[in-house]
């Protein structure tokens, strides 16, 4: 049976081109044994007609906050306490703005104020709208209340555009509402970007790393239904939907942070490209600049993947190979040096893929096995990587408690 069989869920829909989607969500929702209420703002109206979810759903669809007919059958104080769970999907960016300051304009964010069942938001909008600083403070305010946010995803969108702000599709949505996610309630420590060891106050030593693909495979695995937790270096990039995001400078705040939480993760991914030296001595003000030759003196960092890679209690860990020759050989190497179970190799300083680059190609190797990644994007090579981490990550852990199967299928 269905973890949603029998839920009462309020459908919430805004005024988005994503309303289309609601239509499929509802659908799956009472496929999978749920009562469903949908409710609209006036503007969702405008995408898709009324009857169309009153068809798929068998209930009225409510719209108006005063309307003397549907109050005097159900009241929105009474609907408000009959949902055990509100889903609105799509959510625009003036419903989330809405709902962040509290207002009850219309029947939808009442509805929202009104109940204690839990609330989640699937965000659609224009990739510049979801990037705004007052969506993402608003956005922040509701996960803050304990609002789940899915997505959004990445991809083109209606107005011709790419990036993030696609509503996340039905199934996803379903999935993630469901529980039955291939890594849900799974724990996942994520690093990335570069780290910045400094030489004086003014300067530091650092690498190319943009944090894309780190970045990208944080949203991947949330996407999954894993709890993420991204260790970040300095980048210029948004944080990702549904991910905890700690912010670090150096190889050793980053050590630091990642062997605090360690313990506590299931899997460990480690794409940052964290700085493998640091200055042994940091004077206090700017270094004058000289005539003469300046020798700088420098000493290993800790290696993270490594120290996580052998605590006894070891998370599932996937390591990252920045290769400028023999690829695989060197990737090999780094597996078995370290005690890795996954890791991901690429070619750096070419002319297409690796740093600062919107593409990458990847190499995947673990213990007996390989797979090879063409050039994609790297938030569609993430979800691919995503999806792969899943399947040898169930591998490696065996059979379900009591389950009596094994995994090998995967």
């Amino acid at each position: 049976m269905s973890p949603l069989a029998g839920k009462r869920i309020l459908l919430g829909v805004t005024g988005s081109i994503a309303a289309y989607k609601a239509v499929e969500l509802a659908r799956g929702l009472r496929r999978a044994g749920a009562e469903v209420q949908v409710v609209t703002t006036p503007g969702a109206r405008e995408f898709v007609a009324p009857l169309t979810f009153q068809a798929l759903t068998g209930r009225p669809l409510r719209c108006e906050l005063f309307d003397p007919a549907a109050e005097a059958a159900m009241d929105h104080i009474e609907l408000a306490r009959w949902a055990e769970w509100v889903l609105v999907a799509p959510a625009s960016a003036d419903f989330l703005a809405r709902i962040a300051q509290g207002l009850a304009d219309d029947l939808l964010t009442t509805l929202c104020l009104a109940t204690e069942a839990p609330l989640w938001v699937a965000p659609a909008m224009n990739r510049v709208m979801w990037r705004h600083p007052a969506t993402q403070a608003n956005i922040g305010v509701l996960r803050g209340r304990g609002v789940r946010v899915l997505g959004p995803d990445q991809g083109a969108q209606a107005c011709g555009e790419e990036g993030p702000g696609r509503m996340l599709e039905a199934e996803a949505i379903l999935r993630l509402l469901a529980g039955d996610g291939p890594l849900s309630g799974v724990s996942v420590l994520v690093t990335a970007g570069p780290t910045r060891e400094p030489i004086d106050p003014v300067r530091f030593l650092s690498n190319r790393s943009s944090g894309r693909m780190g970045y990208a495979l944080a949203a991947a695995l949330a996407g999954l239904g894993a709890e993420v937790t991204l260790v970040s270096g300095p980048v210029a990039l948004p944080s990702p939907p549904g991910v905890a995001r700690v912010n670090v400078e150096t190889a050793l705040e980053m050590a630091s942070v990642v062997e605090a939480r360690a313990g506590d993760a299931a899997i460990f991914v480690a794409a940052a490209a964290v700085a493998d030296y640091r200055p042994v001595h940091v004077p206090g003000h700017k270094i004058k600049k000289r005539d003469a030759r300046r020798t700088l003196e420098l000493t290993p960092n800790p290696d993270i993947l490594a120290t996580v890679a052998a605590r006894p209690d070891a998370p599932f860990c996937l390591g990252f190979a920045a290769e400028t020759r023999d690829l695989e050989a060197n990737a090999r190497s780094k597996l078995e040096a370290k005690g890795l179970d996954m890791i991901a190799a690429n070619l750096v300083g070419g002319s297409e893929g690796g740093f600062e680059s919107e593409d990458n190609a990847l190499l995947v190797l673990w213990p007996g096995g390989r797979h090879e990644f063409p050039l994609l994007p790297k938030q569609a090579l993430a979800r691919r990587l995503a999806d792969l981490l899943a399947v040898r990550f169930r591998a490696a852990r065996g059979p379900e408690p009591d389950s009596g199967e094994s995994d090998a299928r995967d």
